[in-house]
């Protein structure tokens, strides 16, 4: 039966037609095919690996061409994808123009909802079930969410008012110990307790009881409750904070059992009301590198079957460099505390977290909370060190406005995965940080062009006393492009190495690279290897690119600016963020309150969510690899030269 390749099965027809002993051998295939796959490709592969059980029970006792089925944050959804016709685009996985990581819309009906961030599915899942009732509907409701995501505000914004709505919706509850580091914090406790809860051997009474008390259900289920009993540990357990919050609470149970899960999702779908059935599952499930290293195995680039190692040869990257300079420093400034959301190997904290476990704090996907807590720590005279992606930062703007900024306190906000990030697609680009912090007063940033500069920045920001974003990019951080640039370009260059003890940054300073007469590119963090790159193509056509790297966004350095449009030269500004909002909307703004009207050129990415990709694929596409600016700033001069003839 399975003897085939999983491109060849209707899942939709033979899912209802098995078993749940055949499901169970099935479920093997389906972590064959998973692992295989994303050896190639690279992706989320612990999680899925994790739900393989509860999603093959949730597409055999529910109708997702009908129901409702969301997944909170996403990246758990390749089985939902394999079993709905997409099994045979996996190696299409994440690559342009291919299927994504993460549910979307546009891609399959039974993709009900765009996830990418975590904690919204009970929110989203309760204006369905809202709009359900509304308009006459009787399709099921059905959230997935992981207790990692759980830790998140908006979850318990949504946990409470479903309680008080009374709507019927399902939550399952999947429990695996994990975000994408181990799940910290009293929650995460209070699940630990539920699991070794006493009342896991009920008795076959008090379930009866309880499931024939609960509104809707009545006779038909409690008749068949010794049949429950037996797949339950619990039944609204005493204590449970989901009862108190008005759910109807079941679990906790294996999530790896067909059988159990089938027939518990049969009985709580008839439950006229707020369910959350708590499932205990296993991330990595199935494939022992994953089991032990769950949390290397949660985003993994291509690996070896055998030995789970990752293909391609390892470098520096940024996040390695920014962990390692910030536990380096804390060595002597006991004031110095890091702070993550979930993120403690993939900002690069493990070392910092066994070196100094009394100042490092992982407080679980809780963004807002992480920054209002480093305010403060520093309030206490603490120098707090946040450690976030781009992405999740968002998430806590208001904390970042009125909890840091307005007070003026020295807070350092590391932004990781700056920039387009890649295959994990447009909920994970960084390319907004720019737009949404520029504008605040009191705050410094700062973009490096490579590990070098990363490092001194780390070390001038405590001396600035005032809130500072440093801001890099996903991947190699080239720790050796200071000396390549020094030799290619001679001694005119500013950059040099420095003493990282004593040497602080000038604020709002930037550093001529290259000189020329033509044209200037005034470029931020990794687009300053982009911008020289671009001055050598344009060299070939006979243009002469003086190349400037604008260390500061903000901020920016007005003197030189000046000096440019006085030049009456073509000025490009270059920067991994969209035009809106970002760098070169603050120099052309900059221009404008100067009353000056240099020839101008903004590049960025464009006022739209850029789809997932390998990155040089979407630089490529939108016109910002070198070779593309330079056809791009080359049909700028000659555009601009032309005009001068005419003139």
């Amino acid at each position: 039966m399975f003897s085939g390749e999983l491109t060849d099965i209707d899942f939709q027809e033979k899912i209802g037609e098995m078993n749940a002993d055949e499901l169970q051998l099935f479920a093997v295939a389906v972590r064959d095919f998973l692992i295989n796959s994303v050896a190639v490709t690279g992706g989320h592969l612990a999680s899925n690996l994790g739900v393989v059980e509860l999603t093959l029970a949730l597409h055999k006792v529910f109708d997702v061409t009908k129901d409702r089925l969301i997944w909170d944050v996403g990246h758990q959804s390749y089985v939902h994808k394999i079993l709905t016709d997409r099994a045979g685009d996996f190696k299409t996985l994440r690559s342009y123009g291919g299927i994504s990581g993460f549910p979307k819309t546009a891609e399959h009906p039974t993709d009900v909802y765009n996830s990418g961030h975590s904690s919204s599915s009970i929110s989203a899942a309760m204006g369905m079930a809202e709009a359900r009732d509304k308009t006459g509907g009787d399709e099921n409701v059905i959230a997935v969410i992981g207790d990692g995501a759980l830790t998140g505000g908006l979850a318990f914004e949504g946990l409470q008012n479903v309680g008080t709505r009374k709507s019927k919706v399902l939550i399952i509850l999947n429990d695996n110990q994990m975000s994408i580091s181990k799940s910290k914090g009293s929650l995460s406790q209070h699940l630990s307790r539920l699991r070794s809860s006493q009342s896991y051997l009920l008795t076959k009474q008090k379930i009866k009881s309880n499931l024939k008390n609960l509104p809707g259900v009545g006779k038909p289920i409690y008749h068949g409750a010794e049949k429950v009993k037996k797949l339950m540990r619990n039944s609204i357990v005493s204590g449970s904070m989901f009862e108190e919050l008005g759910l109807n609470y079941y679990g906790p149970v294996d999530g790896h059992s067909i059988s159990t899960l089938i027939s518990i999702f049969e009985a709580v779908k008839k439950i006229d009301g707020p369910v959350l059935l708590h499932v205990v599952t296993q991330k990595g499930k199935g494939y022992i590198n994953a089991e032990q290293n769950p949390g290397k195995f949660h985003g993994i680039g291509s690996f070896d079957v055998e030995t789970g190692a990752e293909l391609g040869e390892k470098k520096a990257t940024y996040s390695n460099v920014a962990g390692h300079i910030v536990t380096e420093i804390a060595e002597n400034d006991r004031r110095i505390v890091a702070i993550t959301a979930a993120m403690t190997d993939g900002v690069g904290l493990a070392g910092f977290a066994m070196k100094y476990p009394e100042r490092f704090y992982d407080v679980g996907i809780a963004e807002g909370h992480a920054v209002t807590f480093a305010a403060g720590l520093a309030m206490g005279n603490m120098r707090p060190f946040v450690f976030v992606y781009s992405t999740f930062l968002q998430r806590a703007y208001d904390q970042i406005m009125l909890d840091v900024c307005a007070q003026n306190l020295p807070v350092v906000f590391m932004i990781d995965r700056a920039g387009v990030v890649g295959k994990d697609g447009e909920t994970h680009h960084g390319i907004f940080d720019l737009s949404y912090l520029s504008h605040i007063p009191n705050l410094i940033i700062m973009s490096p062009s490579d590990g070098d500069e990363l490092a001194l920045m780390i070390r001038s920001s405590l001396a600035y006393g005032c809130p500072v974003a440093i801001r890099y990019p996903r991947g190699n951080a080239d720790l050796s492009n200071l000396e390549k640039i020094n030799s290619l370009m001679g001694e005119t260059v500013g950059l040099q190495k420095f003493d990282y003890d004593n040497h602080v940054f000038e604020i709002g300073k930037s550093v001529r690279l290259l000189e020329g007469t033509d044209v200037e590119i005034r470029a931020v963090g990794s687009m300053v290897k982009t911008a020289l790159e671009t001055a050598t193509f344009l060299s070939d056509s006979g243009i002469s690119c003086s190349v400037v790297y604008d260390r500061f966004v903000k901020p920016i350095d007005e003197a030189s600016l000046l000096e440019a449009a006085n030049k009456n030269i073509l000025v490009v500004t270059l920067e991994d963020n969209v035009i809106s909002g970002g760098f070169g909307n603050e120099v052309s703004s900059f221009y404008a309150r100067a009353s000056l009207e240099p020839h101008l050129l903004t590049l960025g990415w464009p006022d739209e969510f850029i789809p997932h990709g390998d990155s040089e694929v979407l630089y490529l596409k939108y016109g910002l690899s070198s070779s593309a600016i330079s056809v791009r700033i080359e049909e700028a001069f000659r555009k601009l030269n032309s005009g001068r003839e005419r003139a």
